[in-house]
């Protein structure tokens, strides 16, 4: 079994200051639910992508609460901000796909995107699904989804294009910070952006992070893999030191399995390496029972989906 300790092992002061100064909790206690984080992290995780998404519309209310009631360990959303500053649960940085409206996210202010429909689009794409209650669902904001929740969920949220939105990380961390969540133990941040985990790190590094990576062919029909931030070389040339440049600030790494459902870009080879080098290994997003059961053979310590149910009915 891989070693708990890491660089949280050090949380042992006497008490937690937050917000210019207020006492929180004894930060003994904070120690314990942060440690207790770690510790669960060790065991499989099961990672609600949007949600129950495969069942209703990512990251609405009907998603979360559906991957609530199935008991998953994680409620994964991405968080975008709004022209007005608002932190909001959305996907794409078009409005497009998954909504009524057209054009950028970021160009639209709160109140214009809660006028949208964030639901219906969902009972025309998957029929098999569609609920009539799903049609006008809202988007959400990061604050509406932790007061629904509350510290009976754990969050796995993602800085999402943060180039688009100066500032998000430190208003992501403000609202965390605001609703108890990272000493209560309750959140993990994740991107695919190294200088954006590096800026979380830097306000405040009790909360636990992971770098996403994507592997794919460096050109159409060749066999050399790359990643899509260079963050680490492709699976067949990563070495030890590259994993413990990553270990530097994160717990872990989120990766994909394949490229277009096609090309498998990982082995157990590449979760056995990693995880000797003291990171967690979560990989997105898996959607078939067989993969399923490929990946809790090779011992990845999370999986993403769509489908909770379907992987909770193999991880138990």
């Amino acid at each position: 079994m891989r070693s708990n300790q890491s660089r949280f092992s050090r949380l042992s002061l006497p008490f937690a200051l937050l917000g210019g100064g207020a006492l929180l909790l004894p930060l003994s206690v904070q120690a314990d639910a942060l440690q207790q984080q770690l510790e669960d992290l060790q065991d499989f995780q099961v990672i609600a992508h949007r949600g129950a998404s495969g069942h209703a519309p990512e990251q609405t209310l009907p998603a979360l609460e559906l991957a609530h009631e199935m008991g998953v360990d994680y409620l994964e959303l991405d968080i975008q901000m709004t022209a007005d500053g608002e932190l909001v649960a959305f996907h794409d940085e078009s409005l497009d796909r998954a909504t009524d409206g057209e054009g950028e996210l970021k160009d639209f202010t709160l109140e214009e995107l809660k006028a949208l429909d964030a639901g219906s689009w969902f009972n025309e794409a998957y029929p098999e699904y569609a609920d009539d209650a799903f049609a006008g669902e809202q988007i959400l904001t990061l604050g509406e989804v932790i007061e629904r929740f509350g510290t009976s969920a754990r969050y796995y949220l993602e800085t999402k294009s943060p180039e688009l939105y100066p500032g998000i990380e430190e208003a992501l961390v403000e609202e965390l910070e605001a609703h108890g969540l990272i000493e209560a133990g309750a959140a993990v941040i994740q991107s695919f952006s190294q200088p954006s985990l590096l800026e979380v790190q830097a306000l405040n590094d009790d909360v636990p992070l992971i770098q996403l990576v994507w592997y794919y062919p460096e050109e159409d029909g060749e066999e050399r893999l790359v990643e899509w931030t260079g963050v680490t070389p492709g699976p067949s040339e990563i070495e030890d030191a590259d994993f413990a440049a990553i270990r530097d600030y994160a717990v872990g790494i989120g990766t994909n399995l394949t490229y277009e459902d096609e090309l498998q870009v990982i082995d157990a080879a590449f979760v056995e390496q990693a995880q000797a080098n003291d990171l967690l290994v979560h990989v997105y997003t898996i959607n078939e029972q067989d993969d399923m059961q490929m990946l809790l053979d090779w011992g990845v310590d999370g999986i993403f989906t769509d489908f909770p149910d379907r992987l909770n009915a193999l991880a138990e």
